[in-house]
């Protein structure tokens, strides 16, 4: 007489802490906008990614742009600390500049999944979104800017904005060559713009 095998039992899918479910959603999230796009990613998607409910995804993180700004919070913060820190630790403002634009294509080059989420094409030109990109990029200035005064001490203000907007404006398109191409290392790529503006500001420095 034969007997049907006992199923085995179906351990229960563990539920996740809020913490850690938020985490996933996010890291989720990150590489779906790395990947596609801000304008092309849905919640729906993300949801079935995730493994989640559509009402349980907005009840664990917002909408669409808080889910956005919470990816963009832990890339920037990264970003704005590679830089600080590669001016930090310089020998001279002569060089400080230098290892921060070279610090800039490290990341680029350690993370380009990050840089493909700050630096979108596909986000929108108004609201929260683009205030906190617009904020981002502030921050980026002022770090930009603060070695350009240590290196610069007697130009005037307005002059240090204008320099600190037009290099990291130059890294960013360069670092966007890049992406695209990957024709050269990201180093070379960082040395070419470094000799591109450092005579100039040289002989800005100059008494």
């Amino acid at each position: 007489m034969s007997s049907n095998p006992v199923p085995s039992p179906v351990a229960p899918r563990r539920r996740l802490p809020k913490e850690e479910r938020v985490a996933q959603i996010v890291d989720v999230a990150h590489a779906a906008f790395a990947a596609r796009g801000y304008g092309a990613v849905t919640m729906d998607q993300v949801a079935a990614e995730v493994g989640v409910t559509k009402p349980l995804l907005y009840a664990y993180v917002g909408n669409k742009e808080e889910l956005y700004l919470a990816c963009i919070t832990r890339d920037a913060s990264g970003l704005e600390r590679a830089l600080a820190t590669a001016i930090d630790t310089a020998q001279d403002p002569g060089t400080a500049l230098q290892e921060c634009l070279r610090a800039f294509f490290t990341y680029l080059e350690g993370d380009r999944a990050a840089w493909q989420v700050l630096y979108d094409e596909t986000l929108p030109a108004g609201g929260q979104v683009a205030e906190a990109v617009a904020a981002y990029r502030a921050r980026l200035t002022d770090v930009v800017a603060a070695s350009l005064r240590d290196l610069l001490p007697d130009e005037d203000a307005a002059r240090i904005d204008a320099l600190s907007h037009l290099l990291l404006g130059a890294a960013e398109s360069l670092g966007r060559w890049w992406l695209r191409t990957q024709s050269v290392p990201p180093a070379d790529a960082a040395d070419l713009l470094i000799r591109t503006v450092a005579p100039g500001l040289a002989r800005m420095a100059r008494p």
